[in-house]
């Protein structure tokens, strides 16, 4: 079935074909995927323009070239969180029809930052909440957060949790989800930040610029290290003797201390990559994210919307920081 508002075989979409800095993204032509027989063609409605995003394109750190390529970027549209309609199926699909409105994460594959994305329909993609705007719902599809305070935290009532880099996309998640785990929550971020943390449920919350949290004398059970500045040497000073030490950014020192702490029972420190989780585990996800945001536990976090048009600058207000999510659109 073809989608009646577009025309022809082209769709635009954000581009980047070099490493860089936000000079490199293009809004170009792209030929339209075809959906298999067991695949979906999803209008794209929303996207998350993420960290990971920033990073692939800009081909640092250099352990991000191992995944996006070590010369240049194996994939030109890059997004993995969207949310969107379905407009074409292919013959065998059941699970889904032309005209659900659907979330969910292209994962390794990317692609989502297009007017058009295809997904298997086994895949990690799910009816959107119909509470949910597409822009809220593509900001809520990453579960990062949600899996290492759930999955490699194990984060219980009552615990003490430091995040640092609070104010982030994954970090404003950390701070609803820790609060909602009955956690007591630390917030570290920027200054002007601060006032949004604290109305997302942090107790404390400290500058970064004007606190050096490793010489607080509170000690954490948990460190969440979003954005990878504190590193696993200086953040063991302020864990408890059982204390988990977790980072998102898979540094040669994160895989090396993941490695030598790894069956240890006393201070240890984890990395996990929550992007290559399976498809159903996205779906539970989703489904847990879901009922979370219906009991108005957790909200979206947007701090700017942008359309492809001007993909450019949404990758610069993703360089200079972010309070929440940026998101593209069509």
């Amino acid at each position: 079935m073809t989608d009646p508002l577009r025309q022809g075989d082209i769709m635009r979409a954000v581009v980047t074909r070099r490493y860089g800095g936000p000079e490199v993204v293009e809004y170009a032509d792209a030929p339209d995927p075809a959906p298999r027989s067991r695949e979906l063609l999803i209008r794209v409605e929303a996207a998350d323009l993420s960290t990971a995003d920033a990073a692939f394109r800009a081909g640092t750190p250099f352990a991000a070239r191992l995944f996006a390529g070590l010369r240049r970027p194996r994939m030109a549209i890059l997004g993995a969180d969207f949310a969107g309609t379905v407009v074409s199926v292919g013959d065998a699909v059941t699970r889904f029809a032309v005209g659900d409105a659907v979330w969910g994460a292209t994962g390794a594959a990317m692609g989502a930052h297009a007017e058009l994305v295809r997904i298997h329909e086994e895949g990690a993609v799910a009816l959107r909440p119909p509470t949910l705007t597409a822009t809220d719902a593509a900001s809520l599809v990453d579960a990062t957060a949600m899996s290492f305070l759930r999955d490699t935290a194990r984060l219980r009532a009552g615990e003490r949790i430091l995040i640092h880099g609070a104010s982030g996309a994954v970090g404003t998640a950390a701070v609803q989800l820790a609060v909602e785990m009955g956690a007591e929550v630390t917030a570290v971020c920027s200054g002007p930040r601060i006032a949004l943390v604290r109305e997302l449920g942090a107790v404390h919350a400290y500058d970064y610029r004007a606190v050096d949290v490793t010489t607080l004398p509170e000690r954490y059970d948990v460190v969440f290290d979003v954005v990878g500045t504190v590193g696993y040497r200086r953040a063991r000073g302020i864990l408890t003797p059982t204390g988990r030490y977790l980072i998102t950014v898979p540094t040669i020192g994160a895989l090396a201390f993941h490695a030598l702490t790894l069956g240890s029972r006393g201070r240890r420190s984890r990395i996990a990559f929550t992007g290559l989780r399976r498809p159903a585990v996205v779906r539970a996800d989703l489904e847990a994210t879901s009922a979370l945001v219906s009991a108005g536990r957790i909200r979206a976090v947007v701090d700017g919307i942008y359309p492809y048009a001007n993909g450019r600058a949404a990758h610069e207000h993703v360089a200079r920081g972010k309070a929440g999510h940026v998101i593209l659109t069509p």
